[in-house]
């Protein structure tokens, strides 16, 4: 502490005077930038932005360094991909069928089982079909699903 006083009373003690020799119009005894107290950003023209200009634009100068400009066409729409078409193992939703292609058998082990749950889960969970198919990879899961509990049933007695 300075005379009783600490380092920041102090300060405001001298940014006050000061203030006050401003106010008098005298001079400041610091050289001060002028400036700075309305900011650091500087007020740009306004740049209008076209409306008929797509957003996809904006980069093509960074797409000419990588590729030619014949390659770049961003007036031709987009395509939309084709419609996905459905899987021919989706189509067969029978009891019947999906039991003939899990040939659950009495040899069957819980291990061996569990393999054939896993490889049907691979292309049938309707997790990894298309949406538009899911509603015949649930019933087939539904279907293996309850087919191989019921033969683990059995061998548990």
């Amino acid at each position: 502490m300075l005379l009783g006083r600490t380092p920041f009373q102090s300060v405001l003690d001298r940014l006050d005077a000061e203030n006050e020799e401003q106010a008098d119009g005298e001079a400041s005894s610091f050289s001060r930038i002028q400036g700075l107290g309305s900011g650091f950003a500087v007020e740009q023209p306004c740049l209008s932005v076209q409306s008929s200009r797509r957003p996809d634009q904006d980069y093509v100068d960074n797409l000419l360094d990588v590729m030619p400009a014949e390659a770049i066409d961003l007036e031709k729409p987009a395509e939309e991909p084709p419609a996905p078409q459905m899987p021919e193992h989706l189509n067969h939703i029978t009891l019947e069928e999906i039991e003939a292609e899990l040939a659950i058998s009495a040899e069957d082990t819980v291990q061996s089982l569990g393999d054939k749950r896993r490889h049907f889960a691979k292309t049938n969970h309707p997790d990894s079909v298309h949406a538009d198919f899911r509603p015949n990879a649930t019933i087939r899961m539904t279907i293996a699903n309850s087919l191989i509990d019921k033969a683990l049933r059995r061998l548990a007695y």
